[in-house]
């Protein structure tokens, strides 16, 4: 376990100093107020070596600027249909906050098929739940401007209501306390090895949480997990990193026993409310499933992203398209972990006569 000195942050932080204002700006974004756990998680990410933090918080704050990440709460997938196609292939959600008041993400790792928008929608997407995580729910957002209010009673007042609630204090300020970090649950029902289709955008979306959002998950829940993943995880588990390795833990089912230790079953997600679901589609209510547009986190979260693009832009239309982001191409733990379980995947499929060939995949999406 590295252990970040003193002395760490302070040259850390005389770096940051230096840096220009646009970077400086930017940064803003990231600590939300609280420097000091920002360089932390960077040094970290980088094993406490301070120059290495540094050249990574710099370019992760470059890769904000030159892909004008500040702004991205500002732009709406539209129209509200596409965006309703991305949020059923694309599952994840917020059910809830742990008893310590972490939030928690659920993902359908299983399920997702991310096959009804381009690669660039998807990843526009993810980072918008990225960034509305680290800038609205774990921070107190309370907006007291004129402008505001009239746009959002003139827009529609059921959601001006909605808009007042979500502003609230939020993670931090209803638990008391600083909360930067959060929880995610992976369900894998329904993995298959067609879901090494999805090898490029999930190698994509490792490298940008790995770079610009390091250390942002205190812990990884694996439930649902059938044999093939079981059977991959004892091989790639071993080439993880200690800190990584100790974060992710593989329950037993839907892991409904062990959840509920850490948090009220009203924050349980929808997939481990029961064992034997079946699916992490759930067939109850879509105010239930966490995944759906229609839950009350995604609706909060498009309302809020409609609201900023008004906000911005009152009188012109918000464009429609997706938003294209720059890719890292940089080696990352997560990047390796994504292509070694694909490997082990393949090995696997070809075990037991399920050979598929990654040259032969469909992995290249580029609709617009």
């Amino acid at each position: 376990m590295c252990v970040i000195s003193e002395e760490a942050i302070a040259q850390f932080e005389a770096l940051m100093e230096q840096v220009d204002e646009a970077l400086k700006t930017t940064f803003q974004n990231i600590h939300q107020g609280c420097t000091r756990d920002a360089y932390l998680r960077f040094l970290t990410a980088r094993e406490g070596n301070v120059a290495n933090a540094h050249k990574m918080l710099v370019d992760s704050l470059t890769w904000r600027v030159e892909n004008e990440i500040d702004d991205i709460l500002a732009k709406p997938i539209i129209p509200t249909e596409l965006y309703r196609a991305i949020r059923d292939s694309q599952l994840i959600g917020m059910p809830g906050y742990t008893k310590e008041g972490l939030p928690i993400f659920a993902f359908g790792a299983g399920l997702s098929t991310y096959d009804k928008a381009s690669v660039h929608y998807y990843v526009q997407s993810h980072i918008q739940i990225n960034e509305y995580r680290d800038r609205v729910v774990l921070v107190k957002r309370i907006h007291k401007s004129l402008s505001f209010v009239y746009v959002c009673a003139h827009f529609n007042p059921l959601h001006f209501t909605k808009l007042i609630h979500m502003s609230q204090p939020a993670a931090s300020k209803k638990y008391g306390k600083h909360i930067s970090k959060s929880l995610k649950v992976l369900d894998m029902t329904g993995l298959k090895l067609s879901a090494l289709n999805q090898i490029k955008l999930l190698t994509i979306i490792s490298s940008i949480d790995d770079l610009n959002y390091p250390e942002k998950v205190v812990a990884y829940y694996i439930v649902n997990a059938p044999y093939i993943f079981s059977a991959c995880w004892k091989v790639v588990k071993p080439l993880l990193q200690e800190r990584t390795r100790k974060k992710v833990q593989v329950l037993s089912g839907c892991g409904q026993d062990d959840l509920l230790k850490i948090m009220d079953y009203s924050s349980l997600p929808h997939f481990c409310r029961r064992e034997g679901s079946g699916s992490s589609r759930y067939s109850g209510s879509s105010n239930e499933n966490c995944y759906s547009l229609d839950h009350p986190f995604h609706q909060q979260l498009y309302d809020y992203i409609k609201q900023q693009a008004l906000l911005r832009r009152p009188v012109q239309p918000v464009k429609q398209g997706s938003v294209h982001v720059d890719f890292p191409d940089a080696v990352t733990e997560g990047t390796e972990f994504v292509q070694t379980l694909a490997s082990e995947f393949q090995k696997f499929g070809k075990q037991n006569g399920l050979a598929q060939s990654l040259d032969d995949l469909n992995i290249n999406d580029h609709r617009a």
